[in-house]
């Protein structure tokens, strides 16, 4: 199947984000690591790695991969691009290996190389994008009942895990942290979607920023992120990174394609055939981070806090 050239510039910008954000992800471990060693933890409430250089190099290094993700929206569908982030487990997955010596089990290898194929096969049967005009277009998209309805889902779901479950699990079950992470995030990527169309649109020569619902979707987008980072950042210090990073990975991108499907309708102007092949590979992908995940223990890796590593396997499953 012939990718249109949008698509292929999302897929390049796509890319390219997944080597920068899975390479933030061990300059932001090591960083996180040297805070606290004289500050309080970030997995126990602190802040400390505010005050540390290495951390806020990683924070550059993902910005600029969330750069080139948020135009990679801007050209291509969620449904594509959003599932590309499997290369950034890979780039995490090897880094932590020889960086942090967290240690990956050879069917730790294999479910890489599962995410990639899955990755792959979604890249060759994605949608093209729809033509969008103005932004109120995408508003439109975004207050019909069905997202409405999905948004308030996910609100309420990510209120009750941070007042009931965090307090009480966020040490113990990764899942906690992840799943707040991941249900805003498929809040942030249909606003960063959005904005991107908008910036897209404005260097096209049509402002989008007269409209309100422009800087309404901006300030969806500062809220979420602000609120993915705080989270991402105790769980990273909590937890083995190589988990962390797949575990994130299928849920963002799970929650992610369900709000796509919802919001924009990709699927609308598919067959069967090419909606059943996507499946399959995104259950590749689930195939290869389920894989990663169960064979975390067997490289011989250390954990950190060995206690709140005691029920992550339960927790996770």
């Amino acid at each position: 199947m012939a990718i249109s050239t949008d698509n292929v510039h999302g897929l390049i910008l796509a890319l390219s984000s997944s080597i920068f954000i899975g390479s933030s992800f061990i300059v932001k471990k090591k960083g996180l690591k040297r805070a606290g060693a004289y500050g309080v933890r970030a997995g126990s409430g602190g802040y400390s790695y505010l005050c540390e250089p290495l951390w806020w190099l990683g924070m550059v290094t993902m910005i600029v991969g969330e750069i080139a993700n948020f135009a990679a929206y801007a050209f291509a569908p969620a449904i594509l691009v959003t599932p590309l982030g499997a290369l950034s487990i890979i780039v995490s997955a090897v880094l932590a290996h020889f960086i942090l010596k967290e240690k990956l089990h050879i069917f730790g290898v294999l479910g890489c190389i599962l995410c990639v194929v899955g990755s792959t096969t979604i890249v060759l049967h994605a949608p093209r994008e729809k033509v969008i005009e103005s932004v109120k277009e995408v508003w439109h998209l975004a207050t019909e009942p069905g997202f409405i309805v999905y948004s308030f889902i996910i609100l309420v779901l990510v209120l009750v895990l941070i007042f009931v479950f965090v307090p009480r699990y966020g040490h113990t079950h990764m899942l906690v942290y992840i799943g707040i992470c991941s249900l805003m995030g498929s809040l942030t990527v249909m606003s960063v979607k959005a904005l991107g169309i908008a910036l897209k649109l404005t260097f096209s020569g049509m402002n989008q920023f007269v409209y309100l619902q422009t800087w309404f979707f901006t300030l969806v987008v500062v809220i979420c992120c602000l609120l993915q980072m705080n989270y991402l950042n105790k769980a990273l210090d909590t937890f083995n990174t190589a988990v962390i990073s797949p575990v994130y990975y299928v849920m963002f991108t799970s929650f992610t394609i369900l709000a796509s499907m919802i919001m924009f309708k990709d699927w609308d102007t598919q067959n069967a055939s090419q909606i059943v092949t996507q499946l399959c590979g995104f259950v590749t992908i689930l195939s290869g981070t389920f894989l990663l995940h169960k064979t975390k223990d067997m490289g011989g890796s250390e954990p950190t806090e060995p206690v709140t590593l005691t029920n992550t396997n339960t927790a996770s499953t």
